[in-house]
């Protein structure tokens, strides 16, 4: 059960503090912390991980803020600006691609396709388009040469993108496959951390930016001593709201309230029956490349734009955490081993009012659970754990955007330690990035419409058809309950077609019981499959 738990612990946010009265904005309180603060920090510099590359306690009281934060966020720095198309974006984690087929993503606005190469044994990010027509080679296939083939028209690229064959031009006739207009266009990407990533930009200038700058690394994700056991979701809200969200610990309680509770017995203050509390959270760092934070025994890291994980240790001695050259962590022996564990959350965006989500909770302790527990069945606790505050954040979100970025601080109140990393993200946001994801013109600034509410919170096609663990079990279900069905009508079929004396009282009793329980079992089976694979209507008034 320990290990079970483990698996889905609740965030440990961060948070600012203010006194200051509406409308002025909260001061971020910004704590010096030259320690390292959590084990996997200094791993983050990824110059030398591990890397495989694809060429090609008390409530919150702070002074009030002198000046506006709009107004500091347009004077401080201003020519540190973060850049959206000079970082590395994960699209998902190797194991949930299949590699006979190819397979179409969204990330930045860009739509690209994914497949593997096997003739260079490497995953290959390319361009959702056919240079043809622009058909998209995501609903292609792999051909018996392992190109990727176009299916509308059959024309079949190489993994550097070259044009290998056009079916319709004559053999004899000009090699037309070869312009440098029947190329399919390529991104550099890799593998790291089992996740494959891509950089958003095609130029042959960036073919070997991995040698100059990679992506967020963190070593217990590779680390066989700990557990690691991955989720994608699809978000129907925004990067800024997801993000936004996984970093407000105060929140736990209320929108989770039943799923995630935390024992009250491990607190002194309750405030009531859900369990809220006061919450300690200090901003130990924020610059244009990272937001570190402390929450009691918790750290907390964002490194923009995707990685914000949260590190845990308990138990044993607490041995100081070091860097060394080689981009590797070492720490001085215990005489107990520290039971440790990180949450991590690695946040996509995919257009407006549209998020992906890869979460992984690798932990050193009670790791035989991920071993002998299929992942789909950490997956229905996790997928719950999202469904529960979908809607609001959905509704959420469309008030903000009516409010504007910039006018964020003003509109809302937080008085408190609790939203102090969501304050110090959004002074992130709006002092280093613009104020949101730059999609390049791509889209108008609106939000898509809301969907009905089983669209909305639908589990199928935001996460069950792309999850190889949870797609087998939803087919394997569904074959059972058929099972069941057919061993139910067989079993009252051989009951009503043979004569009364033909069978025993108890054999015809038997008979009956065997068809009732399968009818029973088919359909309780039948529910199970929509509530935890399809739709999972979550409801706060009666929690």
């Amino acid at each position: 059960m320990q290990a079970v738990k483990a698996s889905s612990f609740s965030p440990f946010h961060l948070n600012l503090n203010s006194t200051s009265s509406f409308p002025k904005t909260t001061n971020l309180y910004i704590q010096q912390n030259y320690e390292n603060p959590i084990s996997c920090f200094p791993s983050i510099q990824t110059q030398n991980a591990k890397f495989k590359v694809f060429t090609a306690t008390s409530p919150s009281v702070s002074t009030e803020s002198e000046t506006p934060f709009d107004e500091k966020t347009e004077n401080e720095n201003q020519e540190e600006k973060f850049e959206w198309y000079a970082e590395w974006y994960p699209i998902m984690p190797i194991c949930d691609l299949d590699k006979r087929r190819p397979h179409g993503k969204k990330v930045m606005g860009i739509d690209v396709v994914v497949w593997w190469d096997r003739n260079e044994k490497e995953w290959k990010v390319m361009d959702d388009s056919c240079p043809h027509r622009y058909a998209p080679l995501s609903e292609g296939r792999i051909d018996q040469w392992g190109r990727l083939q176009c299916v509308y028209h059959g024309w079949c690229f190489n993994g550097a993108g070259d044009c290998k064959l056009i079916p319709q031009a004559p053999r004899d006739g000009p090699q037309v496959h070869t312009s440098k207009r029947a190329c399919a266009t390529v991104y550099p990407s890799c593998v790291q951390n089992d996740i494959l990533w891509f950089w958003p930009n095609s130029d042959p200038l960036y073919k070997d930016i991995y040698l100059m700058k990679r992506p967020p690394y963190i070593p217990e994700l590779d680390d066989s001593s700990f557990s690691k056991t991955f989720i994608v979701r699809d978000i129907s809200y925004g990067y800024e709201l997801l993000i936004e969200n996984l970093m407000d610990p105060a929140h736990v309680q209320y929108s989770h309230y039943g799923i995630m509770n935390v024992p009250n017995c491990l607190f002194t203050v309750k405030a009531d029956r859900e369990g809220g509390r006061p919450l300690d959270i200090t901003i130990t760092k924020l610059d244009v490349n990272v937001i570190t934070a402390n929450q009691g025994p918790g750290r907390n890291t964002f490194v923009p734009p995707c990685v914000y994980y949260s590190y845990f240790a308990f138990g044993g001695s607490q041995g100081k955490t070091t860097a060394v050259s080689s981009g590797t962590v070492q720490e001085k022996p215990s005489a107990e081993k520290q039971k440790k564990a990180l949450l991590v959350f690695i946040c996509i965006p995919v257009s407006p009012g549209h998020s992906r989500i890869i979460f992984a909770s690798p932990r050193n302790f009670a790791t035989w659970a991920d071993r002998i527990i299929p992942r789909w069945i950490f997956h229905l606790g996790q997928n719950l754990i999202l469904d529960s505050d979908l809607y609001l954040l959905h509704v959420e979100e469309r008030k903000l955007k009516e409010i504007g970025s910039y006018n964020w601080h003003k509109a809302c109140y937080v008085p408190t330690k609790a939203d102090a990393i969501v304050v110090a993200f959004r002074r992130w946001l709006n002092k280093y990035a613009g104020g949101q994801v730059d999609w390049r013109g791509k889209y108008n600034g609106d939000l898509p419409p809301t969907p009905p509410r089983e669209q909305l919170l639908d589990r199928y096609w935001t996460h069950t058809v792309s999850c190889t663990s949870c797609n087998l079990a939803y087919k394997s279900l569904n074959a059972l309950e058929v099972v069941l069905q057919i061993v139910s009508i067989g079993a009252i079929g051989i009951v009503a077609a043979l004569k009364q004396g033909t069978l025993s009282a108890v054999t015809r009793y038997s008979l009956v019981t065997v068809a009732l329980l399968c009818f029973v079992a088919s359909r309780w089976l039948s529910h199970f499959i929509y509530k935890n694979f399809h739709f999972h209507d979550y409801d706060h008034a009666f929690r």
